[in-house]
């Protein structure tokens, strides 16, 4: 199993200790890019469908909430990607 697939099946379980770093790098496998907003506004764009989500970067600590993971997940399945 590649550490791909671990990540996204890590993600798949809604961990509570599911760092931003690792919500990143999965939103890249998935033709994400990161766009800063104001504050801690992020907006993960699709590269090619231009499909976008919001979420905020945790502070001050690097742990993402449990229902910002749950709207992530819901959003790549209705797009078929999860």
């Amino acid at each position: 199993m590649s550490q791909k697939d671990k990540l996204i099946d890590r993600f798949k379980s809604i961990p509570s200790d599911f760092t931003y770093k690792e919500t990143v790098t999965l939103m890249k496998f998935f033709g994400y890019e990161e766009h800063s907003n104001d504050g801690s506004r992020r907006a993960f764009v699709h590269s090619q469908s231009l499909h976008v989500i919001y979420i905020h970067e945790p502070h001050p600590g690097n742990i993402m909430k449990k229902y910002a993971l749950r709207d992530i997940k819901r959003a790549l399945e209705e797009e078929g990607l999860l």
